[in-house]
């Protein structure tokens, strides 16, 4: 490891405690290690272009983006949680379980977790505080907890950078991770019931089961959705990029047609919505791209392996190894850049102890997704205070038990691994 490499990650440290995103601060680094080591600095160009273009798989990203944004603005939102508010409303602390199904329902369109705690989040938020029903706090804590599932279930944007870094297939990793979204899905409930009892939150009026049918029936194109996705992918009609293009597609159509909640210039605006998103995404990614080369060329992957094998750790050793360092990084770092700077690092050591790499690949997603609400910087603990007003230390609070069933959580899905697998092998993966 080179002094110029040292200099290197000094470099994207200070500045990005600086405040640059760490798109540009790796891009820029990685421009200031080519100059220090005399090399053309335009292989950092190089090496952007190569892969951004060169790679199909990201097209799915802008369009997923897309897709949320339109379930964002229409009313289809609306049209899912009164579903969801009929259908687990009516038990002790409803308005938690509401919170925690639509974030299950709404993840199988958005594949982004601040979309998810931004968009359906902030509903549900303004639901559970009014009257007083619920403290804010815990309205934002349970929201950030349950935006954690959305990246989990397909479809999912971080899962699309690990096929992206690893080569492993994105449909495979999809189904891989419907069980383990589902497992936190229902410790989240089960926390939530919990809390409701501890601090006698209140019963809300259930919602007559004579007015279910016609919930369910309005709720219908949205969740269509999902199922569109789930077909197109694995009965092979569409690819996960196609599929994207699909629901991007069908939410227009859904938003424009159907409920006729999107007017001209609102689709205008969520276009340019979309593509500020995408391109600050896409910027990430360059960045890495450039980085991983400084990366490559000195060797790290294969030192850190040859220090991970002097240390003689087990499969589960390892495991555990890269489950505590994800989530000390995941409250630190941007879950993107974790995937792709980071992940490539602990790749080829997974691969030598026999790690199933969609197993290995769910398991840093769900690593990088908890990230998210960890204190104290994790980024859904601040979009969450942001909307509630309230402190992030009594937001923290209320949340450190939802952050420790999901650890539970990830805890089984680190020690099954046909927790992750069974759905994957069902249709043909051979791991």
């Amino acid at each position: 490891m080179s002094w110029e490499f040292g200099v290197t990650v000094a470099a994207i440290v200070a500045t990005a405690i600086l405040g640059l995103p760490i798109g540009h601060a790796m891009l820029g680094a990685s421009t200031l290690y080519l100059l220090l080591q005399g090399r053309d600095m335009s292989i950092a160009a190089e090496q952007m272009l190569n892969g951004l273009y060169g790679s199909y798989v990201l097209l799915a990203i802008p369009l997923f983006i897309f897709a949320a944004d339109l379930m964002n603005v229409g009313t289809l939102s609306d049209k899912l949680l009164n579903f969801c508010r009929g259908l687990v409303g009516r038990f002790r602390g409803g308005l938690g379980h509401v919170n925690v199904v639509s974030s299950l329902i709404f993840s199988g369109m958005s594949g982004s977790a601040i979309a998810d705690a931004v968009g359906m989040g902030r509903i549900i938020i303004n639901l559970m505080t009014r009257d007083g029903k619920y403290p804010a706090a815990y309205a934002g804590a349970i929201t950030a907890a349950s935006a954690v599932i959305g990246p989990i279930i397909p479809p999912s944007i971080p899962m699309v950078l690990f096929a992206l870094v690893s080569d492993t297939s994105i449909g495979y990793l999809f189904l891989g991770g419907v069980a383990p979204g589902l497992i936190l899905g229902v410790l989240l409930m089960a926390m939530n019931a919990w809390q409701a009892r501890v601090h006698d939150y209140p019963v809300d009026d259930p919602v007559p089961l004579r007015e279910l049918p016609m919930l369910t029936l309005r709720a219908v194109p949205a969740l269509l959705m999902p199922v569109i996705l789930l077909v197109g992918i694995y009965g092979g009609v569409t690819t996960p990029t196609e599929a994207a293009a699909l629901a991007a597609l069908y939410a227009f159509i859904v938003s424009t047609v159907f409920y006729r909640s999107v007017s001209l210039r609102t689709a205008y605006e969520t276009v340019r919505h979309s593509a500020k998103s995408t391109a600050s995404v896409g910027f990430l990614i360059a960045g890495a791209l450039a980085f991983n080369y400084v990366v490559t060329v000195e060797q790290i992957p294969n030192v850190i392996q040859g220090a991970l094998g002097d240390a003689e750790l087990s499969r589960i050793g390892f495991l555990l190894l890269v489950n505590l360092v994800l989530l000390v990084l995941g409250c630190l770092l941007e879950a993107n850049a974790i995937l792709l700077v980071i992940v490539p690092i602990f790749l080829p050591t997974a691969v030598a102890l026999g790690v199933d790499p969609v197993h290995f690949g769910v398991i840093v997603v769900v690593n990088t997704m908890i990230g998210l609400v960890t204190p104290p910087y994790g980024l859904l603990l601040f979009v969450v205070t942001s909307i509630t007003k309230s402190p992030i230390g009594e937001t923290i609070y209320y949340l450190l038990p939802f952050l420790g069933i999901m650890i539970l959580g990830l805890g089984m899905i680190t020690f099954l691994p046909d927790l992750v697998l069974f759905l994957p092998r069902l249709y043909g993966y051979g791991g």
